[in-house]
């Protein structure tokens, strides 16, 4: 059977699914790996400090590129796959490849430095029992994953039910726009509620993107900390410092994905104390109009309209203030607001939960230099 799922190793150290242009490639050059073998990168340099290695043990085989070396265990009596893993996910690990890297043009962590890496094994029990207790935490970090996707997916229904289908309740408590609710049109064209409004994202927002700095990685390593240094997708680093406190919306300004396929805009709803750069918009709900509500509102709306830049994709904040959100009557806004705050609430717990979940499985790792049977 022809095996079509090409795969690439990110620095995460999983499989992902390779973004690679393969239309007119002869992949018969690519090599395929099967359940329970590993794939790594030798580069490390302009790699993040960390090297690329993942263990495929989610389906039973792929292909990956030729620039990856592949190799197994050879005898799992001896060293379980999983306990190996491990081993490679600890950061002390990543320290050592790259001081253990070489060459010029770019540097590597070849096969032979691979094949001369040491490391404690423990018996076979003790490795079932570790890799038990790691997968313990990882399966509940994945449970709390699904349900912290399922609060949004049910924020974002709600939301639907509210403004794009107009089926929020009315006085008697019945669908509105099916059991007779008045609609008119608003000023630009859009059919809403009676009594309703649109307006533009700057009347419901306060944006506070003059606060924001930028730091340099050099800058950044002078103060490492416990506070999240915000870019225009994820964390990107951690430091000791911070200049937001509070529940706030990040909304991407600028990046290869800073919209969807749809259109949408690529948004962090973030909490506590932080720092950003300057490639995200800050910004928070006016009054009555929750951060919660902006980001859910937010998410139903395309803007691909607004991006600038052809190499350098941007939504610039001027833009950004002109989107077009539904502004409904106070009541049913407060109404609105009962429903969906408590599932942010709960999901702030979870992701909270997940923090201090990753921090304990990092703790299980730094203890495998100094397991004894």
């Amino acid at each position: 059977m022809e095996v079509d799922l090409l795969l690439g190793v990110s620095i995460q150290k999983k499989f992902i699914p390779s973004i690679a242009n393969i239309i007119g490639t002869d992949m018969s050059t690519y090599k395929i790996i099967k359940r329970n073998q590993f794939a790594f990168g030798p580069v490390t340099s302009r790699n993040g400090d960390k090297i690329s290695i993942a263990l495929l043990d989610d389906c039973n085989e792929a292909i990956v590129s030729q620039a990856y070396t592949s190799f197994e265990v050879k005898d799992i009596a001896e060293l379980l796959p999983e306990y190996l893993m491990m081993w490679f996910r600890r950061p002390e690990f990543d320290r050592y490849a790259r001081f253990k890297s070489h060459g010029s043009a770019r540097e590597i962590f070849d096969w032979t430095e691979m094949c001369n890496t040491l490391l404690p094994i423990p018996s076979i029990t003790k490795q079932r029992e570790i890799v038990k207790e790691y997968n313990v935490v990882v399966n509940r970090i994945k449970l709390n994953q699904q349900l912290i996707q399922k609060l949004d997916e049910t924020a974002q229904a709600i939301y639907k039910q509210w403004f794009v289908d107009f089926e929020f309740p009315d006085e008697d408590g019945l669908p509105y726009k099916s059991n007779g609710g008045e609609m008119e049109e608003s000023e630009l064209g859009e059919i809403i509620p009676k009594g309703w409004e649109m307006s533009n994202l700057e009347d419901l927002s306060i944006c506070f993107d003059y606060q924001r700095k930028p730091l340099s990685e050099i800058e950044r390593k002078e103060i490492r900390g416990i506070y999240p240094y915000y870019g225009a997708m994820s964390i990107v680093d951690y430091i000791n410092e911070y200049i937001y406190d509070g529940i706030y919306l990040l909304f991407s300004e600028d990046g290869a994905n800073i919209i969807d396929e749809k259109g949408h805009p690529a948004m962090q709803y973030i909490w506590g104390k932080f720092w950003v750069n300057n490639h995200s918009h800050v910004i928070k709900g006016k009054e009555e109009f929750t951060t919660e509500y902006l980001y859910v509102s937010l998410k139903n709306v395309n803007v691909s309209h607004l991006v600038t830049g052809a190499a350098q994709p941007k939504i610039n904040q001027q833009n950004m203030n002109s989107i077009r959100l539904i502004k409904p009557d106070i009541n049913s806004l407060e109404k609105f607001n009962r429903l969906i705050i408590p599932l942010f609430n709960h999901l702030r717990v979870i992701t909270e939960m997940n923090v201090q979940l990753s921090l304990l499985n990092d703790i299980l790792l730094s203890k495998l230099a100094t397991i004894e049977n």
